[in-house]
């Protein structure tokens, strides 16, 4: 689920400041990893827990987002999700904001089934993000993700998202100008998927997940599950990219990989 993460340091430095096309230099000072790139390892984090057993997934979720979560007070937290990190006690707050989608990039890795990959994505969302749109969101993510590393193609994984979740009804070139910067899972999900499915290999889909504007960060982290699931990470992007974690999240980042191993292209 290293993509993911790729995909929020590199899209970090737009989020407030878009850039509508795809020449940016990759990495820089100015990047980092955010609250997509922390979430994202706490779900990893209760996934390992469970050891297999995801009797009490949601629990542990909770557990792990806010012990790994709490440390890091200002890697951009929305206001409801900040107030939920650091109450003790948190319930579900019905929202249909994109974190859902960001950070269950490891429910994809970990699934060895297609209905597992919606129980999982379920489980760990409907802990803050119980609506509806929330939970597609997530849920259209991770079956995605498992999706095409069960050999899927683009044109498979298309015709199963427009089938179950998404129109589809645009491409990237047609919204790149006039999109704007939204947090909901329903206007960015089918975006980084689209994002992903034009794209011919890992490094152009990043970029071309950035070029939309918007939720920089966030789409890129969503386009970036899916094209490491599809492409795999070169491995020079993938040594640059760790550089940026600290030993807490590399540590979780590496027994995440250990049991379930991402995939490095060629």
């Amino acid at each position: 689920m290293l993509g993911a993460i790729i995909g929020d340091i590199a899209g970090s430095r737009f989020e407030f400041n878009n850039y509508r096309a795809k020449d940016f230099t990759f990495f820089t000072g100015e990047c980092c990893f955010t609250d997509d790139t922390v979430m994202s390892l706490a779900i990893c984090a209760a996934i390992l827990a469970c050891e297999g057993n995801y009797s009490n997934l949601g629990q542990l979720t909770v557990q792990k987002m806010q012990e790994i979560g709490r440390p890091y007070p200002y890697c951009g937290y929305g206001g409801r999700f900040y107030s939920w990190m650091y109450t003790e006690n948190p319930q579900p707050y019905n929202s249909y904001g994109n974190g859902a989608a960001m950070r269950v990039s490891g429910c994809g890795f970990a699934a060895s089934s297609l209905e597992e990959a919606k129980s999982l994505a379920r489980q760990v969302t409907e802990v803050t993000h119980n609506h509806p749109e929330g939970l597609k969101g997530a849920e259209a993510t991770a079956v995605a993700i498992y999706l095409l590393r069960s050999g899927y193609t683009k044109e498979q994984l298309r015709s199963y998202i427009v089938e179950h979740y998404y129109p589809m009804n645009f491409t990237i070139a047609s919204i790149r100008r006039t999109y704007e910067f939204n947090e909901t899972c329903q206007d960015t999900v089918p975006q980084a998927l689209e994002a992903f499915l034009e794209t011919k290999n890992f490094e152009d889909a990043i970029r071309n997940a950035v070029s939309v504007g918007g939720d920089s960060d966030t789409m890129a982290a969503i386009t970036g599950g899916l094209a490491e699931a599809f492409f795999g990470i070169p491995e020079q992007l993938r040594k640059r990219a760790l550089i940026y974690l600290d030993e807490r999240l590399l540590k979780i980042l590496q027994a995440f990989e250990k049991k379930y191993p991402g995939k490095v292209s060629k």
